[in-house]
């Protein structure tokens, strides 16, 4: 008990900021992924080959853009905007500097995720919808988004998770977060009881974010 004791009067402050910063990056940077994802993956799906106003040059674009955003591997993209975070945000450390390369990584794949909850929608609604009158906004709004509403939520805890990985990787850039912590004081300092209360941590958050997605899922899920 002492030790524990000692390890809390010593660590405690530094993990519940660690864990705080983790937190706030991961979850701002999945809102703004969202404003920037679900117009992108609703524009892909709607002008699709067989969406409600095709458009093929316009899809194609965007499925490049989808595409590139994707294959990018985050370390990488982490550092190569670094002149686009300093531009946006003022600097490219902290919490900030951090959201910035974490909403461009997680926003094409949102928009991937989108596109595929659409796809899902029974097409029945749809051509209901385009019977009664439904403008194509009124369909998209009223039907697609509100039918597949529980793939969207089940989309939003992957996303975060995700994001949670990427954070830890940020932290290594000097981000901050509990992946700094973990680098500066459970590898490099060799304290290995910071590195595995770190990595506890990151379980944790993300077993209770991932548990909270299921059940907003099923809540809203009116099929059952």
């Amino acid at each position: 008990m002492d030790a524990i004791q000692a390890f809390i009067d010593q660590y405690g402050v530094l993990l519940a900021e660690g864990t705080w910063d983790t937190i706030v990056m991961t979850t701002l940077s999945t809102l703004f992924a969202y404003v920037i994802g679900i117009p992108l993956g609703v524009a892909v799906s709607v002008t699709a080959p067989d969406g409600m106003r095709p458009q093929r040059a316009v899809n194609m674009v965007l499925g490049w853009i989808i595409n590139i955003g994707r294959s990018i591997p985050f370390v990488i993209l982490l550092v190569a905007i670094i002149p686009f975070t300093r531009f946006v945000v003022g600097t490219s450390l902290g919490v900030p500097g951090a959201i910035v390369p974490l909403v461009v990584a997680a926003a094409p794949f949102v928009g991937r995720m989108v596109e595929q909850s659409l796809a899902e929608v029974d097409s029945g609604l749809v051509e209901a919808a385009h019977s009664f009158g439904a403008s194509t906004w009124q369909v998209v709004t009223k039907v697609l988004l509100r039918e597949s509403l529980p793939s969207l939520v089940r989309g939003a805890s992957i996303t975060f998770v995700t994001l949670f990985g990427y954070a830890a990787i940020a932290g290594t850039v000097g981000a901050g977060g509990l992946g700094d912590i973990a680098i500066r004081y459970g590898y490099q300092r060799f304290q290995g009881d910071v590195m595995i209360v770190s990595v506890v941590l990151c379980v944790v958050l993300v077993q209770v974010v991932q548990t909270l997605g299921d059940v907003i899922a099923r809540k809203v899920d009116k099929r059952k």
